[in-house]
């Protein structure tokens, strides 16, 4: 098998692309090795300098400290996306892990249309996600996961592409922030 790297906007993550599916899913993120029992996450996230894992449908993003170079951890981190794989295993996650649906008003579902249809797959390409949390007096508050946590561009990728686009389709909408 043979992963592939990509990097993305911020400096301190790269997406790994294992050519097989991570996730069927959904994305996830997981920042503390306490919240998972996935053998590659906590392989991933035990290793010196990673604050963090995101999951997609098909790539792995990996967040490093700022001190330390990808040089270190690439090799790494690759060997073990391949021993998981050459284990056996098809995915990283198949269950759900995603939080419950709840009752949304008929603007938040529109928002999230927005962000599934338009968004999601340009933040995806640069290996992260972006999640709904609550619409509110005008502003939307969204979740940014993976290489877009932390990322030098997040706010202007934010302002200038999340916020026109929403505030373009949905007159409802004023600002978005990032929680």
């Amino acid at each position: 098998m043979f992963v592939q790297t990509e990097t993305t906007p911020n400096p301190n993550s790269l997406k790994f692309i294992p050519g097989k599916t991570v996730s069927n899913q959904g994305s996830f993120e997981i920042n503390n090795i306490e919240d998972t029992n996935n053998e590659l996450v906590r392989n991933l996230l035990s290793i010196d300098g990673i604050k963090g894992v995101f999951l997609g449908s098909n790539f792995i993003s990996v967040n490093k400290d700022d001190g330390i170079s990808w040089d270190n951890l690439k090799h790494i981190i690759i060997s073990l996306i391949n021993d998981y794989y050459s284990g056996g295993k098809n995915l990283v996650i198949n269950s759900d892990l995603n939080e419950g649906e709840h009752d949304l008003k008929e603007i938040e579902k529109k928002i999230i249309k927005i962000l599934d249809q338009k968004i999601r797959p340009a933040v995806a390409k640069d290996g992260g996600d972006i999640k709904f949390k609550e619409f509110k007096n005008g502003v939307v508050k969204v979740q940014l996961q993976g290489s877009c946590s932390g990322c030098p561009s997040s706010t202007l990728t934010l302002k200038q592409g999340v916020q026109n686009l929403l505030c373009h389709y949905l007159p409802e909408v004023k600002n978005v922030e990032a929680v």
